[in-house]
Order: structure tokens, then C-alpha cells, then sequence
């Protein structure tokens, strides 16, 4: 028996394009339109990863929140950095409310209607930590959105890469299904010509409804990726994807990770944490310097009396300084302290994280190779041996058939191997940022404030 296996090719005409000016070509392409030969989501500008990027931090709320929170920590700044408000007293002192002159404001020369002011001074250096404090606080929200946008990024590429790969599944397997129903179509031609026996129909029935299971899960799972493309970029994840970037190379060195890891953004949070630490540290250092109150108060009496001024002076007594200022210091040095150690497990961790990421991403490119080089080849070999074998009646149409489903299934696994591949290398990519602001740097020693002798 003999069954021609071959898949004819199919297209839409496109006679004489090129030769086309801009005008006629666009009148040729709204004709094949009309007729159902190109498929409208074809002419759609495409998405490319970079586009993707760009759309998800546009759109974010999260960075917009903590740009929000930095201008709210900048103004406060401003404010803080003020003296404060004056107080304006109005009064009625020693009021009599009983004989002959109650209620008069007049009669009793004890009886003084004022007007004061109060003034409380804090010192320049006092309110110039106050307000570094809050300047600080804005640095660290800028470093929290710098943490959030490396994550948006990472999340928004494996999401991109994650569609790529499942239509190209998507398509494989379409192709492999109109190739086996080829076949099945030729098998039942020949069985119904008594060339072909039964079991054979059966096993290409077989074959297209596993191929059809196959592709309701990869259906399934696309319609998942493409609706999480749509929750980071919006609208713009319903467009055809542009072409993938290379996922063969990254930025980031073996024997540079020490020092690329201090330029991760949850490291760069963490410094930014310690600046406002230190901040916070020298806020209660200056406050072990009592603020100052003076006021003026102008009293008038009645005609007969002599009006009169008061001046005063309040201090706060901090006779206790050991016991409360200088506990609230340590306090402060001691949350320092914390987020150091803090930091440096982080530090810790990343490092091994991004250690592991390499060689995780390194081994899946030599799988890539290999692949390429071996698996593939070999697969296709078998097939045409195989088909050679069954039109020269030495093997069965299941053996073809299992050879192409081994053709497909090792396809599918590359696809798997480099999906991975490319998530891993987003991760890299997108971990650490190429710039690194200033307020992300690691506080140096004259940043800190003196530590107070303990009682």
C-alpha cells in the first residue's frame, strides 16, 4: 500500500507587490481584506517587549502611588523646616462676679483685659534634621518604586514571553493536526479502496483527537497569558506580538556579581532605610536641645488704673536627659544597627539568587544547543526513515505517526526549555537597574550621627 505524506502548501496570492507604488499596493491589500485573504489583526501595529515595558510603567498605579508619597514627604519636608506658628492670646483676667462691680471690666483694678504673643524657637540645626529626615523619607519612596519597577518589568516580560511561546506551541501543534489529518484522509481513502486496513484509520483518528486535547490545553493556557499581558499594559495586550529580543547574552558578569548585587533595588531600599535611620537618629540627638518660648502680653485696666505689659520665658526642663533623651538616641542608633544587618542578609541572599539565576539560564542555552544540534536532527531523520519504510511497505502507519508525534513533542520541549530560558533571562535583565541614584547609595561614615555614651 501507498500513502503520499505530504502537506501542500497554502497562501494568499500576492502577484506582482513589489512592483506596486504605495497607492496600489494599499488598494490590493483593502481587496484581499474584503475577500478574507489577510487577516485584519496582520495590518495592527505589533507589541513589542519594549512597548510592553513602557505601557505597564505608564499605566501603573503602584509608581504613580509612590511618586505621590515622595513630593508628600518633600513637602513635609518644607514644613518641618519652619519655626513654629506664633500664638495669639486674648484674654479677660480676674473677672469679678460677685458684688457691687460683677461683670465690669472697668470697676476693679484688678480686672485686665489682654492681648499676648508667643513665639517658640527651635534652633536652625534642630529644624534642618527635621527636615533632612522627611527628605530622606522621600529618597526611600523613590527607592521603593525603583524596587516596585524592576518587579513590574520582570513581571511584564516573563508575561510577553509567556503568550510568544504558547502561540508558537499553538502553532506547531495546528501544524502538526492538518499534517495527520492529511494522513487520516489519505489512510480512509485507501482502506475504502481495501489498500489500507482498519487499524490504521484508527490510529489516525487516535492521533488527531490526542492532538486535539493537546491544543485545548495550550488554548486554555494562552487565553491565561494573554489576560495577564492585558493586566500589566492594558489594551495593548490584545496586539500581535512583535519579534522576541535575544535571550542568548545579559549585562551582568560572573566576576562582577559582588558588586553588581549592591545595585539591586531591595538593596538600594535598604540603604535608602538606613539613611533615614540615621536621619531619625539625629532628630533625637538634637533634641536633647530644649526649645525656647518667649512671649509679650499687653494688659489694659480701666481708665483709672495704669495699664501694664508681661514679658516671659518658658524652657522645658529635661532633667532626666539619661533616662529619656538619651534612651530615645540609643533607641534610634539601635533601629540603625537593625537595618545593617538586615541589609547585609538581604545582601546575602540576592547574591546566592543571582548566582543561581546564572547557571540556571547558562544551562538551559547548552539544553538549547543541544537541541539544536542533536535532538531535532535525529527527530527528523527517524521521520523520513520511517515514512521511507511505510511507502515501501516495511512499517506501519503507527510507527509514522509516532515518529511525528516525537518530532512535535520534542519541538514542544525546546519551546518549554527556551520559555524558561527567556524567563530566567528577563529576571536578569531586568533585576538591576543600569543607573543607580544617588540617594541609593550606602550611607558613609560622616553620615552618621555621634553616638551618645550610654549611662
Amino acid at each position: 500500500m501507498h500513502i503520499l505524506l505530504t502537506r501542500e502548501a497554502s497562501g494568499p496570492p500576492v502577484h506582482h507587490a513589489r512592483q506596486c507604488g504605495r497607492r496600489g499596493f494599499a488598494a490590493l491589500a483593502m481587496v484581499m481584506l474584503s475577500l478574507g485573504l489577510i487577516n485584519p489583526a496582520m495590518t495592527q501595529p505589533s507589541l513589542t517587549l519594549q512597548a510592553a515595558l513602557d505601557a505597564a510603567q505608564a499605566r501603573s498605579a503602584t509608581l504613580q502611588a509612590q511618586h505621590a508619597a515622595a513630593r508628600a514627604a518633600r513637602e513635609m519636608a518644607v514644613a518641618t523646616g519652619q519655626l513654629p506658628d506664633p500664638v495669639l492670646r486674648l484674654a479677660v483676667d480676674n473677672l469679678p462676679i460677685e458684688g457691687s462691680g460683677r461683670y465690669s471690666l472697668t470697676d476693679d483694678f484688678m480686672t485686665m483685659r489682654s492681648v499676648g504673643l508667643a513665639q517658640t524657637f527651635t534652633g536652625s540645626e534642630k529644624r534642618q534634621a527635621r527636615s533632612a529626615r522627611y527628605e530622606r523619607e522621600a529618597d526611600a519612596a523613590l527607592a521603593t518604586r525603583s524596587t516596585l519597577l524592576a518587579r513590574l518589568r520582570t513581571q511584564t516580560a516573563r508575561a510577553w514571553f509567556e503568550r510568544y511561546f504558547l502561540e508558537r506551541m499553538l502553532e506547531l501543534l495546528q501544524r502538526q493536526r492538518e499534517e495527520t489529518v492529511s494522513i487520516s484522509a489519505g489512510v480512509e481513502s485507501a482502506y475504502r479502496g481495501g489498500r489500507s486496513p482498519l487499524a490504521d484509520v484508527l490510529s489516525a483518528r487516535a492521533a488527531i483527537a490526542r492532538i486535539d486535547d493537546r491544543l485545548h490545553e495550550v488554548r486554555a493556557d494562552l487565553d491565561n497569558a494573554r489576560a495577564l499581558l492585558q493586566r500589566w499594559v492594558g489594551d495593548a495586550g490584545s496586539k500581535p506580538l512583535g519579534a522576541p529580543p535575544k535571550i542568548d547574552s545579559t549585562r551582568l558578569a560572573e566576576h562582577a556579581l559582588a558588586h553588581e548585587i549592591d545595585q539591586h533595588p531591595d538593596i538600594a531600599l535598604m540603604n535608602a532605610r538606613e539613611h533615614v535611620a540615621l536621619a531619625t537618629a539625629e532628630v533625637a540627638r538634637q533634641e536633647k536641645s530644649a526649645d525656647w518660648s518667649w512671649s509679650v502680653m499687653y494688659s489694659k485696666r480701666g481708665s483709672v488704673f495704669g495699664d501694664m505689659v508681661s514679658l516671659g520665658v518658658s524652657i522645658p526642663l529635661q532633667w532626666d536627659q539619661a533616662g529619656r533623651q538619651d534612651r530615645e538616641l540609643a533607641a534610634r542608633l539601635e533601629q540603625v544597627e537593625q537595618v545593617r544587618s538586615e541589609r547585609e542578609e538581604m545582601r546575602r541572599e540576592h547574591l546566592f539568587d543571582l548566582q543561581r539565576l546564572l547557571a540556571n539560564w547558562r544551562s538551559s542555552l547548552r539544553r538549547l544547543a543541544d537541541y539544536d544540534n542533536t535532538l531535532i536532527p535525529l527527530a527528523t531523520e527517524r521521520v523520513d526513515a520511517v515514512s521511507a519504510a511505510f511507502r515501501g511497505g516495511k512499517a506501519s502507519l503507527a510507527a509514522v505517526l509516532e515518529a511525528r508525534r516525537m518530532v512535535t513533542d520534542i519541538a514542544l520541549d525546546r519551546l518549554r526549555i527556551e520559555r524558561q530560558t527567556a524567563a530566567w533571562w528577563a529576571e536578569l535583565t531586568f533585576l538591576i537597574p543600569e543607573d543607580l541614584p544617588a540617594h541609593a547609595a550606602a550611607p558613609t561614615p560622616s553620615d552618621q550621627p555621634a553616638r551618645e555614651p550610654m549611662p
